[in-house]
């Protein structure tokens, strides 16, 4: 069975306002930069950089990326991913760990860049990255957690204000297309009309503290 999923992740994501500054209050994040080259149809194919306990200001813009990646000797690893369409929280991804030299130079020559500050925390029994995203993405927040197998019957934390999984605007590579600053207002908009959506095919959701469904 774990063979049968290596190349595949299970997660699903949720859209925050903030997060409470006791999650985040004295812990340095890990710094994530990605570089997407293909970001069609939810289709990406994506070189990642990663710097632990480095955390970058998240109101930079690309000329602090730039110069991040031609004189920052801070990434501890690199890789590159192919993905596919997510469905129903599930999502090809086959991933392969490359010289981080190299993925530097690639990022330095093209693709479509997205920067974060990723915080990690266990809550209830799942271990959830807190994604805080900078330049043309500030100051979008999201919650993810990923399992082995399908993400079931989840204890979702307070702080989630509605669920995303599912909704290529949010995925990485839909960002590095068409970053959430120029639409954030129309999902202010459209978060305040219709209101808050969970999944309900992942079994029972529940909240911190209520057992019943959300």
């Amino acid at each position: 069975m774990e063979e049968e999923h290596k190349d595949f992740e299970f997660e699903r994501r949720f859209f925050c306002r903030n997060l409470p500054e006791k999650l985040t209050n004295g812990e340095t994040p890990t710094l994530i930069v990605q570089s997407y080259y293909v970001h069609e149809d939810n289709y990406a194919l994506r070189i990642r950089l990663q710097a632990d306990d480095h955390a970058l200001d998240m109101n930079s813009h690309t000329d602090a990326l730039h110069t991040l990646l031609e004189t920052g000797d801070h990434f501890t690893a690199a890789s590159m991913t192919a993905k596919g369409p997510s469905v129903g929280g599930t999502r090809y991804e086959a991933e392969r760990a490359i010289d981080i030299g190299i993925a530097q130079e690639l990022m330095l020559r093209g693709g479509s860049p997205i920067i974060k500050n990723r915080y990690g925390i266990w809550l209830d029994e799942d271990w959830w990255n807190l994604d805080v995203f900078g330049g043309e993405n500030a100051p979008l927040v999201v919650a993810e957690v990923e399992r082995s197998g399908p993400v079931t019957d989840l204890t979702i934390p307070d702080f989630c204000l509605t669920e995303i999984t599912d909704d290529p605007r949010f995925s990485n590579d839909g960002l590095a297309n068409k970053p959430f600053s120029l639409w954030a207002d129309d999902f202010d908009r459209e978060l305040t009309e219709s209101g808050p959506h969970f999944m309900s095919n992942f079994g029972h959701n529940r909240t911190e503290g209520n057992p019943d469904n959300r």
